[in-house]
């Protein structure tokens, strides 16, 4: 008698039986693993016995988890990266004599590339680690499979929301992180000039800062603001989550699957970095030029 999977397989004609192939090859990779989460997780938004309220207040909590509860460290690393960037661009640009630049290369350095990835840095450190944890030790003390046997889907009620939340923390936080390392950045520039008595012979006014940075600013800048942080949230959750349901049920394994989604989240961020720089990367090089 033949079984489920032969009869599948005289149904298929030839392109389809490569393309199923296909799909079976890349569900049993880590990679198409992680797809396939993110997607499920996305399709139980849908699911026809989700609770708005239930699947609210989770989102909103994790949100304030991974946002809220990071600020303060986002804000000190913000603004002494902000200070240290601000210093070395303006200090380099005047002596190259190319002071009026000084704005496409803080766009560049701070809010194009830097800002991004250290706040999803900070962010794989500390939330997507803690997730990990959380979800980890769950699975290892039997809750998430009490959770399928009470008809509940661990999928929605766990990934889901720290996806969703994540993403949306993801974006504030850049925003924040970036506002913060060139305001406050600014204010500790000044207060270095003041104390030092000027010593690095800086020349620096708000009023020019905040003219050139917006000056500098393009519509490829705007979008990337907004797309950055949410594919970098996804990575970052959806990695956390899935190291931590594929866990062994030992205690021991919950440390190493936390490293293992912190140094993942990390590689990820960095990859979808690069392809991302892709799309405006003529206007990257653009800018580059116009500095050289």
């Amino acid at each position: 008698m033949p079984t489920n999977k032969q009869v599948k397989g005289q149904n298929l004609s030839l392109p389809g039986k490569l393309f199923h192939s296909l799909g079976l090859a890349i569900l049993k990779r880590p990679m198409g693993q992680l797809l396939a989460l993110f997607f499920r997780a996305i399709a139980s938004l849908f699911s026809k016995n989700r609770s708005f309220k239930t699947d609210s207040k989770n989102i909103i909590m994790q949100t304030f988890f991974t946002g809220v509860e990071i600020f303060p460290v986002l804000f000190v690393v913000a603004t002494l990266f902000g200070t240290v960037a601000i210093i070395e661009v303006v200090t380099m640009m005047g002596k190259m004599g190319f002071g009026n630049n000084i704005g496409d290369l803080i766009v560049i350095v701070i809010i194009r590339e830097l800002g991004p990835i250290l706040t999803a840095f900070l962010i794989a450190g500390r939330s997507g680690s803690s997730l990990t944890t959380y979800i980890g030790t769950m699975v290892i003390n039997s809750e998430v499979d009490a959770l399928a046997t009470m008809g509940v889907d661990p999928i929605r009620f766990l990934v889901m929301p720290g996806l969703i939340g994540g993403c949306i923390a993801m974006f504030f936080m850049n925003i924040i992180f970036s506002t913060c390392a060139i305001v406050f950045g600014f204010l500790v520039t000044k207060g270095a000039i003041f104390v030092t008595g000027n010593m690095l012979n800086i020349q620096l006014t708000w009023d020019f800062l905040a003219t050139e940075i917006i000056g500098a600013i393009t519509l490829t800048d705007f979008i990337f603001i907004i797309i950055k942080p949410i594919v970098f949230g996804m990575i970052i959750t959806t990695n956390a989550c899935y190291q931590a349901l594929n866990i062994q049920k030992d205690v021991r394994q919950v440390p190493k699957a936390t490293s293992r989604s912190v140094i993942k989240s990390f590689l990820y961020v960095v990859i979808a970095d690069v392809i991302l720089s892709i799309f405006y990367f003529v206007d990257y090089m653009n800018s580059i030029n116009s500095l050289i």
